[in-house]
């Protein structure tokens, strides 16, 4: 920024960047003054020209400017952390509606994997989707997730395994990739409640109870700070 006379000798330029601005100190009312404020990303420049004279001082001294007129310093970054937040906004909401839609009709279904038997390609804390083998004929190489049975036909749980031989007819043998040996148990179809066909990393070490108490005060905090910007 060029440094300004501080006495006005005829026309006098202000040059702010690449910007110059010409003030002609004659006037028809000698008491007048002029506030003359240009903003950038650098900031906000006010000049005050009066009795001759140009002070470098600040607008809010003298007006209130519409916020959309003035976004400097601060306020720059917020204006872009409230465009990045809501844009975030919509493709989550839209990422869940999607979802939510998808689960409602049986076609996607999330779980959390509590186990290491998959790694390295699913870890403990990933979110696996998966979708019926009424959609996706499992395979051998298929990764599955099958309930796990007791000899007396007795749920245990869920598993999530890959396909490494057997049939549909007469049941697959299935494994985990970490696992020393195959499963006890050959699922068949019925046995197979979806087939992977996407891993989320990480999400779900963020949805226990201990992990919610710290990631929801630590939104409400960047609420604040976002809002504190926005009045500065």
């Amino acid at each position: 920024m060029a440094k300004l006379d501080d006495e006005l000798n005829g026309d006098s330029p202000i040059q702010i960047g690449t910007m110059e601005m010409w003030i002609d100190k004659k006037s028809h009312i000698p008491e007048s003054n002029v506030l003359v404020t240009v903003s950038d990303l650098a900031g906000e420049h006010s000049y005050l020209v009066t009795g001759g004279k140009i002070v470098k001082t600040k607008s809010s001294l003298f007006v209130q400017a519409p916020e959309e007129r003035v976004v400097v310093g601060t306020r720059s970054w917020y204006r872009k952390a409230t465009v990045l937040t809501r844009w975030f906004g919509y493709v989550l909401v839209f990422i869940l509606f999607s979802f939510s839609i998808l689960s409602f009709q049986g076609s996607i279904k999330a779980r959390v994997v509590l186990t290491g038997s998959m790694v390295p390609v699913i870890n403990p804390g990933d979110i696996i989707l998966t979708t019926p083998p009424s959609n996706i004929t499992p395979k051998i190489g298929s990764i599955v997730a099958y309930v796990g049975r007791r000899f007396d036909g007795t749920a245990v749980g869920v598993f999530s395994h890959r396909i490494i031989g057997g049939n549909a007819q007469t049941g697959f043998i299935v494994k985990g990739d970490a696992n020393p040996a195959p499963d006890i148990q050959n699922p068949t179809i019925p046995d197979i409640t979806g087939v992977v066909i996407f891993v989320i990393p990480l999400i779900g070490k963020f949805l226990t109870p201990k992990s919610l108490m710290v990631i929801i005060p630590l939104i409400f905090g960047l609420w604040l700070i976002l809002d504190a910007l926005k009045n500065e």
